[in-house]
């Protein structure tokens, strides 16, 4: 299946067959997502639809979006929501994060719509399907973001947020905090994120 496959205005699969088609370019991509109805990541080559999640990563992203509004507003920082595209240009990576915080002077690439260059926190909400992806490969990905300082990995499963924090030597330092009681400290912000903040209240078992 040629280029003719990709999604006009629409969902876009391509067929698991041999022999394997080219990669897509960059442009080829960004080409495709201006025209498309849904949202698709890119990472070198390869194109990726963001299908709908489950109703309790939908509260878990809103519900951080919020306490990162709070924790992060008075210092210079804007929050952004799942529509925010990033580009990591070293890893020819384009992705829309859960979460997304930049302070100061926000910059962008040249693309319509922008994507964002210099994120300083991200959160990505696991499911059945990320959980392994979002935790691995791609917070690799996103560890090349010269700005990129704190990660979030919410958990869809438990109480459960696992932090990395970039440190000064350029190690990255984890923590896991689990349970309502918690509360992330965000060394950026100077801030703390209580974990029921988030998960207060929420059935992470809704909609079946």
């Amino acid at each position: 299946m040629g280029r003719a496959d990709a999604w006009p205005g629409g969902s876009y699969n391509r067929l698991m067959s041999a022999p394997a088609p080219a990669p897509f370019t960059e442009a080829e991509y960004l080409a495709l997502e201006r025209a498309s109805e849904t949202k698709h990541e890119f990472v070198r080559g390869v194109i990726t639809s963001m299908a709908g999640a489950r109703p309790p990563h939908n509260i878990l992203a809103a519900r951080m979006t919020i306490a990162l509004g709070r924790a992060t507003g008075a210092r210079g920082c804007e929050v952004m929501t799942s529509d925010q595209r990033v580009h990591v240009p070293a890893k020819r990576m384009y992705a829309y994060p859960d979460v997304v915080v930049a302070c100061g002077e926000r910059r962008y690439d040249s693309e319509d719509p922008p994507s964002l260059l210099n994120p300083v926190l991200l959160v990505e909400v696991t499911s059945r399907t990320t959980k392994d992806y979002d935790r691995g490969s791609k917070f690799l990905e996103y560890q090349s973001i010269d700005s990129f300082r704190e990660y979030l990995v919410v958990s869809h499963e438990e109480v459960r947020v696992d932090h990395h924090q970039r440190l000064e030597t350029g190690q990255w330092l984890t923590t896991t905090y689990v349970g309502l009681e918690a509360e992330v400290h965000l060394a950026s912000f100077g801030a703390v994120l209580p974990l029921a903040d988030v998960y207060g209240g929420v059935n992470l078992e809704e909609g079946g």
